[in-house]
């Protein structure tokens, strides 16, 4: 395929791609930047818990139509008290109209009730039953810090039954999320990957964060990208150029089933929006041509 289709589905994926967000007090104003019917994926808290993201999805499922968005809230196993909370969940997201969630197990270090893990929730929801048409889980192309990769795999091959997508963890290495996704096909993961892609950043704030979470040898990668100092000295925010570079041409192997992907926002929303639009029509215009 030449480079230009290869172009052609990377603006296709921008177009189509969500942002992440977490709720905080001025994020539905902020969220006025985002075009209608965008699907916007919500977080829920380690401090504060599940309510404030199925609080923002009311209120953001109230406002009128022409704010409407596409919602996907993240619902964490271990902020979940029981299966009656969970039912009540389940309940809530039905009445709001949501058509999609995503499952992860939560960076709480202590569940807050009797689930410990994504996949028993996972369990429970196909008990309990819903209509909730599309239901997500977190993978991690770099390994989890508080989980070894061989059960990493069975969790993901387990997880797989009950859900029809999954999203990646942030990772900043091409190659190592090509080469993650290539063996875990082989190994009989077949669900389609939402691709996990830093948005626009604060160098200092980001490789922070991605140590925090365990992104240590994307963090390796990244420090060896020109200009890093400078970057950091100039304060010049960090753009998942390169690493949409490194993907593009894989976009196409249907082995790898790749529909698109998920930008990590920081609740930075105005740069990672205006970044995504700007990249669309640089990549759409090239199509053009």
């Amino acid at each position: 395929m030449n480079s230009r289709n290869h172009h052609h589905i990377l603006a296709s994926l921008l177009d189509q791609a969500y942002l992440e967000v977490f709720p905080a007090k001025t994020i539905l104003d902020r969220l006025t930047h985002i075009p209608r019917h965008s699907y916007v994926s919500i977080t829920c808290s380690p401090v504060h818990g599940l309510e404030p993201t199925l609080k923002l999805v009311e209120q953001l499922r109230a406002l009128p139509e022409k704010r409407q968005l596409k919602l996907i809230p993240h619902i964490a196993g271990r902020m979940i008290r029981d299966k009656a909370h969970l039912r009540e969940i389940l309940a809530r997201l039905e009445a709001a109209r949501v058509e999609s969630v995503f499952i992860p197990g939560g960076d709480v270090p202590k569940p807050v009730g009797e689930y410990d893990c994504a996949l028993d929730v996972l369990r429970d929801m196909a008990e309990i039953g819903h209509d909730i048409e599309d239901v997500g889980i977190a993978a991690h192309p770099e390994g989890n810090p508080l989980v070894d990769d061989l059960k990493l795999m069975k969790f993901l091959k387990e997880k797989q039954k009950y859900a029809t997508y999954l999203v990646t963890q942030m990772c900043f290495d091409p190659q190592a999320i090509v080469v993650w996704l290539k063996g875990i096909r082989t190994a009989g993961v077949s669900l389609p990957a939402w691709i996990g892609l830093p948005g626009v950043a604060d160098m200092s704030k980001l490789i922070s964060l991605s140590l925090r979470i365990g992104v240590g040898q994307s963090v390796k990668v990244l420090k060896k990208q020109k200009g890093l100092l400078r970057k950091m000295i100039g304060a010049k925010p960090y753009q998942p150029d390169d690493l949409l570079a490194g993907i593009e041409p894989h976009l196409s192997d249907p082995e790898i089933n790749i529909p698109g992907f998920h930008l990590f926002s920081f609740n930075d929303i105005e740069r990672t929006e205006r970044w995504r639009k700007e990249t669309f029509e640089k990549f759409n215009g090239v199509e053009r041509a």
